[in-house]
């Protein structure tokens, strides 16, 4: 009789994964949800590599930085912005239009971080599309100081 007993009191060691593969699923499935929600950014409509010039209307909006961090909007270089003034007058100025777009003008010795945090702005205040304003790299004057 104890050795029937022993036989069927014996402790199975096998590992169970299904609860493992559950667990793994469940995570894989979480951190694909959330890796899109981690990125940040502002969203700009980049040209492609081979894109010439854009043509421009006369009522396309102009917003221009120049070295100093000195913000302008349109040939009007009397009134001087700044990020809390510039915001009020965008959304003002865009809140009946419907084509929302601008063209940044911003000087290449602009601080970047300043140039990125007023694009965010822009976008905040109601602005869809951002067009860049660049010089050709011919006509470009720095780079025939360089060669000379």
């Amino acid at each position: 009789m104890k050795m029937h007993r022993h036989e069927s009191q014996a402790v199975l060691a096998e590992i169970n994964i299904i609860p493992l593969v559950d667990i793994m699923l469940v995570l894989l499935i979480i951190f694909m949800v959330a890796a899109p929600l981690l990125q940040q950014g502002v969203d700009v409509d980049l040209p492609e590599v081979n894109a010439g010039a854009v043509s421009q209307a006369k009522d396309d909006l102009v917003l221009t930085i120049n070295s100093n961090g000195q913000l302008f909007l349109g040939d009007d270089k009397s009134n001087i912005y700044t990020l809390g003034t510039l915001e009020e007058k965008l959304k003002s100025i865009f809140e009946n239009k419907q084509k929302k777009e601008i063209y940044l003008h911003a000087d290449k010795d602009a601080v970047y971080g300043y140039v990125v945090q007023v694009m965010a702005l822009c976008q905040k205040a109601g602005v869809e599309r951002m067009g860049m304003i660049t010089t050709p790299e011919e006509a470009s004057p720095s780079k025939d100081k360089k060669n000379r």
